[in-house]
């Protein structure tokens, strides 16, 4: 299954709603982070590099029921850390649905079948289940064996059980496009959509070899297209993100698309830097500096091709032109010929490392004080 219409039509007519009212900067996706702890550790996550006292710190159902309200969005990501570990995900997840947000509860599925009890089926809420190859490919990326087996099981319990489910793949350097189309192929018999999207060169991930730069990204996609002309892959993005992946669209991110509210606060200036931490989404918004952040302004943000920073640069770009959109299902995918021009990088400032320490020490601080 791809992006359902329903949740299409939700989205559009927020977008819409937004523009009438003179609003260049909103949300569509809250990702809540209730948790930082998770019960993997994956060589390439970024997440996990904490002292275990924040580690053992939870947001409580009352703190993530009023950033959904505060945000606004019509879609929340509930990723971590690993989600099923929090003892009240189910309430957290049952308040949401019950505003009619819709819910993708991110989780590496070892949990899963335990705790599907919690849950109730609803158009509003979906499972999308970390799934980073096939059997080879995801047990490698994850650092453990047997998880990917442990993830199909847990999948197939799942849509037996009546829920949505979709999977999510982050791809590395020196994946091939023939393992990437194998795995689509894969996931097309599994009877899942797929949300796929280059690894972020987070700072503190262990693997720090491994990630793609945007002219490889750009390559490997047009490869992995180029493969699937016909196979008919369901992928849970805008076209023009894909368009955006092989390379045949120039966009600039939009940080706020996908605001981070967790355990530290609301994160600046998104879900995969946290460059300050602010107690409202209303400062949030008003007290980031967004021109100092993205692709060709600032060094962490050079390669980024994420879909958290591009996917709602296209799907508002999809609402507003449409034509656009009807023109890309017609003709596909260009996997040949020149490839819009490059964001120069020439005047990006550079990179603050030492952003993380004075965070951690702070919290650790505030810890000890309590």
């Amino acid at each position: 299954m791809g992006v359902p219409l329903i949740q299409q039509i939700a989205v559009g007519r927020y977008i819409l709603k937004q523009r009438l009212k003179g609003n260049k900067r909103y949300p569509l996706v809250l990702m809540l982070e209730p948790l930082f702890q998770c019960n993997l550790a994956c060589a390439g996550c970024g997440k996990i590099d904490f002292p275990k006292p924040i580690l053992q710190k939870r947001l409580s159902v009352e703190d993530c029921l009023k950033a959904v309200d505060e945000c606004g969005a019509p879609m929340v990501a509930i990723p971590g850390g690993e989600p099923l570990l929090h003892k009240e995900i189910g309430e957290i997840v049952k308040g949401i649905t019950g505003r009619k947000k819709f819910v993708s509860l991110c989780t590496n599925a070892l949990l899963l079948e335990k705790k599907l009890h919690l849950f109730e089926p609803s158009d509003y809420l979906f499972f999308s289940i970390h799934l980073d190859g096939l059997k080879e490919e995801h047990d490698k990326a994850v650092c453990q064996t047997g998880v990917f087996e442990r993830a199909v099981k847990a999948i197939k319990a799942a849509q037996e059980a009546g829920f949505n489910v979709n999977v999510n793949a982050t791809i590395f350097d020196g994946t091939t496009a023939d393992q990437v189309a194998d795995y689509l192929d894969f996931t097309k018999e599994l009877g899942v959509g797929v949300t796929i999207s280059p690894g972020f060169s987070y700072e503190r991930a262990p693997d720090q070899q491994h990630f793609l730069n945007r002219e490889k990204t750009k390559n490997l996609f047009r490869d992995i297209f180029r493969k699937g002309k016909d196979k008919k892959w369901s992928f849970n993005h805008s076209s023009l993100y894909l368009d955006f992946l092989a390379g045949n669209q120039s966009y600039q991110c939009s940080p706020w698309g996908m605001p981070t509210r967790n355990i530290f606060g609301w994160q600046k200036p998104c879900y995969l830097i946290g460059e300050g931490y602010v107690d409202s989404f209303d400062e949030l918004m008003e007290t980031t500096d967004w021109d100092d952040y993205g692709t060709g302004n600032y060094e962490k943000c050079g390669d980024c091709m994420a879909h958290c920073g591009y996917e709602p640069t296209t799907v508002v770009d999809m609402v507003y032109h449409p034509l656009k959109a009807l023109k890309l299902a017609f003709s596909g995918i260009k996997t040949e010929g020149a490839m819009a021009p490059e964001i120069d990088l020439s005047k990006q400032r550079q990179a603050d490392y030492n952003i993380h320490k004075e965070h951690v020490d702070e919290m650790m601080a505030k810890e000890a004080a309590e």
